[in-house]
């Protein structure tokens, strides 16, 4: 992945936080993904809801991404995993993708592992975030 700053709401933080803290005492302990997404939080410099950068991929964000490889472009709508449903584009944030993208900016690229390669993700467009339109609660 690249080196540069991560971001992430207050809130979404607390949310996130709660959802490994859950899985974890349910005897779920050493689930990959979630120690992804305990590290990406580690990494995240936190700000206010208020004050996120509206370029940034948060919780509720619907975002266009562009695989550099194939030049495929796919949208996605970043939630928690009980919403998630891969036919409507709702993308868990426990998904490797999802966590990937969580807290980086549009410009910015990815690098996700897949099974056969890595591939490079560019973050294009952010076509929503609830912080920037004031959705404050999502």
């Amino acid at each position: 992945m690249n080196k540069r700053t991560l971001h992430i709401t207050e809130f979404d933080r607390s949310r996130l936080l709660e959802l490994i803290a859950v899985v974890r005492e349910y005897g779920t302990q050493g689930r990959v993904d979630l120690g992804a997404l305990a590290d990406e939080l580690r990494k995240a410099e936190t700000v206010a809801s208020k004050e996120i950068p509206p370029n940034v991929v948060t919780m509720n964000s619907k975002v266009l991404l562009r695989d550099l490889d194939t030049d495929e472009t796919m949208t996605f709508t970043l939630v928690f995993p009980k919403d998630a449903n891969i036919d409507t584009g709702a993308i868990s944030v426990l998904a490797p993708i999802g966590t990937a993208i969580l807290g980086y900016s549009t410009g910015d690229v990815i690098e996700w592992k897949v099974p056969s390669r890595v591939r490079k993700i560019r973050i294009e467009e952010i076509l929503y975030q609830p912080e920037a339109a004031g959705d404050y609660h999502l």
